[in-house]
């Protein structure tokens, strides 16, 4: 595969463009995660023309109408920000991006709870900074996250699967855009799909199972539509112990009621939280193996990301 493109706040990867001079370099996203991934660097202030170093800004007004003011001067910076990333957002769709990063708390790249000061100078964390709405907007489905959430596990493990798979399919159907591609596509993510969500699973395969009725076109963009919406819902213990309880089933003629035994309380193991969900998977993935079922040799569910990337060990 090649490297995914993923747009990022160029301060998360060293580069000295913060309003005092300095950075916020993030190790895993640059030394690690950038091992698979080419970056697309975006710092807004700095490409709307605002020197470095520079005064600092913040968001103020109501959430959904904010003002980007400096903070000592109060020059209001709202519409200059606001028409560099209205350009910025098209140019960016000639990228084929996957995702993007942005840095947390920040009044022009932060995605959630930012501080706006509102009437009274009180600060709210309701506020989105300018550019990542406006990026947002736009791209409604893609993968985005903010550095500060990605070092929850989960989240991390939620935004790193959506990204590997939507890159997946842009290749899938630049290899082979036919129908039966789709078909084939959709039944090697099977059981990642179901681990996210059962219902766009089932909505999935509705739509793959009457796709003669849609022209070939309609058919992709409404698949992918799907795919993003079922995989931004957040995987969990509990869907994940269905999928491996589901996978487990086509071993029933293969493994002893000792193995079985053993393969089940490892299950339950992990859905309590005493082992990673890397444990059972690694099992199911040695019977694989093993047996060579050709189905599951096919999920993308057994290794949807490198493995160097640990992000199955958390517990």
């Amino acid at each position: 595969m090649e490297k995914i493109k993923l747009g990022i706040s160029a301060c998360l990867l060293g580069e000295n463009v913060r309003y005092d001079g300095g950075h916020k370099l993030d190790r895993f996203l640059k030394e690690t995660l950038g091992q698979y991934v080419e970056y697309l660097a975006v710092c807004p202030e700095v490409e709307c023309g605002l020197g470095i170093p520079r005064e600092s800004m913040h968001l103020e007004g109501e959430p959904g109408k904010e003002r980007l003011l400096t903070t000592r001067t109060r020059v209001d910076m709202t519409r200059r920000m606001v028409n560099w990333a209205q350009k910025r957002v098209r140019e960016l769709e000639k990228e084929d991006l996957c995702g993007f990063i942005f840095k947390s708390d920040s009044p022009s790249s932060g995605m959630e709870r930012v501080k706006i000061y509102n009437e009274n100078k009180m600060p709210v964390k309701q506020g989105v900074g300018i550019f990542a709405r406006i990026f947002m907007e736009r791209f409604p489905l893609l993968p985005a996250e903010d550095e500060g959430r990605l070092h929850d596990p989960e989240l991390r493990e939620n935004f790193i699967e959506r990204i590997f798979v939507l890159k997946r399919w842009r290749e899938s159907l630049r290899q082979n855009k036919s129908r039966k591609a789709l078909v084939d596509f959709h039944a090697a993510q099977k059981f990642l799909i179901l681990a996210h969500s059962p219902k766009y699973y089932q909505l999935m395969g509705q739509l793959v199972a009457g796709q003669k009725s849609m022209s070939v076109p309609e058919m992709r963009a409404k698949y992918q539509e799907l795919l993003l919406e079922a995989m931004s819902s957040k995987a969990t213990p509990k869907k994940h112990a269905n999928v491996l309880q589901h996978m487990m089933g086509y071993f029933k003629k293969q493994l002893s009621t000792d193995e079985k035994k053993e393969l089940m309380d490892i299950i339950e193991k992990y859905q309590k939280g005493y082992v990673p969900l890397v444990v059972p998977v690694s099992l199911i993935g040695h019977y694989v193996r093993k047996y060579n079922e050709p189905y599951l040799k096919a999920q993308t569910y057994l290794n949807p990301h490198p493995f160097e990337l640990k992000l199955r060990n958390h517990v």
